[in-house]
């Protein structure tokens, strides 16, 4: 199972981002392909939140615009929201205090987690990930 961080579905929007074409061009192979891609709620939160935020510079979607985009990706046969299930609570212990995660870093642990926890990849550009030991990750605009 593929499972994507929020940076990537915001670069494969923001038209202004220097890494817009290679993550929008991923972003709709994975979409429309077969392999199963799951979407922590965290990931479909932490977009909708950026996008919107008229209080960043850049590029914003109206909230309609944005949720009619989540959407469009919950259509997809292959996508799955993420939640938490039986063994996230001892993953996400274990992540927090191997991967030496504290304030911010919470919430790499918790993607961490739901990512072990269903047997998955996750793909993000955030380099902080590498901290975590037995995560299986990729960053696809490398």
């Amino acid at each position: 199972m593929i499972v994507v961080d929020a940076n990537l579905l915001i670069y494969s929007y923001d038209t202004a981002s220097p890494d817009y074409k290679k993550s929008r061009a991923w972003i709709e192979r994975i979409f429309s392909g077969a392999e199963l891609v799951g979407l922590p709620w965290q990931t479909v939160a932490a977009f909708l939140r950026v996008v919107t935020n008229r209080k960043l510079a850049g590029f914003r979607l109206t909230v309609e615009q944005a949720i009619q985009i989540v959407e469009t990706w919950l259509e997809q046969p292959n996508v799955r929201l993420l939640a938490p299930g039986d063994d996230y609570w001892s993953v996400l212990k274990r992540m927090i205090v191997e991967g030496s995660a504290s304030g911010s870093l919470i919430s790499d642990a918790e993607m961490v987690a739901l990512t072990i926890e269903n047997g998955g990849v996750l793909y993000t550009a955030d380099r902080d990930f590498a901290r975590f030991p037995g995560l299986r990750w990729k960053n696809p605009l490398q």
